[in-house]
């Protein structure tokens, strides 16, 4: 019988996406919701719980990791964060510095390793901003701190790494940033369809790697049984 795998998404409104906080079940109507419908079209065994709060920073999610990350015990643990830390900065003159993020995200992966005998696989989200506005081009000299400290967080762990902020700058190219962001960060169903696809590539290359690893383990097995 195959195991049921959890999976837990934290982070800000792009992954809260308007969830109902009251429905554990609930999973908005974002990048999560289409993770979730792409695995039940494959059949896939998983549990998907979204973890994301509108607003928060890393040190929120610090906060309330214990009561609200884990008790789940996710097998996968995706995290998404750092718009927040950037953007309060400009607009309640509240920085984050980049060197404070990244204690603050390596804090949050140590502790959840530490918590229980077999800890999870990551997958770290690199956050974004599609300026849509002249004065955004100047914000992201701030996100690229925190961009920089998601990668090397990915580097010296292992941990796919999902680059949106190339991704979707990409895509802005061609369709135009306010098609996957109006406000340059809160994605449209284009820029969740974006995000949710960025996300399988990251996961189904780990889940890849995971099974050729497998192979010849069990080939060695069979030969000395």
């Amino acid at each position: 019988m195959t195991r049921t795998q959890t999976l837990a998404f934290v982070g800000d409104s792009i992954t809260d996406a308007g969830r109902d906080r009251a429905d554990a079940g609930s999973l908005g109507d974002g990048y999560v919701r289409l993770v979730a419908d792409e695995f039940a079209r494959r059949g896939a065994s998983v549990r998907v719980v979204n973890a994301g709060i509108a607003g928060n920073r890393a040190v929120d999610l610090e906060r309330r990791w214990a009561p609200d990350v884990a008790p789940h015990e996710a097998d996968v643990v995706t995290l998404f964060i750092g718009v927040n830390d950037m953007w309060r900065r400009y607009d309640h003159d509240d920085p984050t510095s980049a060197e404070d993020f990244e204690a603050t995200c390596r804090r949050l992966l140590a502790a959840e390793a530490q918590s229980r005998p077999v800890g999870p696989k990551w997958i770290l989200m690199e956050p974004f901003l599609l300026p849509v506005r002249e004065e955004q081009h100047a914000w992201l000299d701030d996100l690229d701190g925190k961009r920089q400290a998601v990668r090397r967080l990915a580097e010296e762990t292992g941990a796919p790494l999902v680059p949106l902020h190339d991704i979707l700058t990409a895509a802005a190219g061609a369709e135009g940033a306010a098609a996957l962001a109006p406000d340059g960060v809160h994605p449209t169903p284009l820029g969740s369809r974006l995000i949710a696809d960025a996300w399988f590539t990251a996961f189904d290359g780990v889940s890849a790697s995971g099974r050729e690893a497998a192979a010849p383990a069990a080939e060695a097995s069979a030969a000395t049984a």
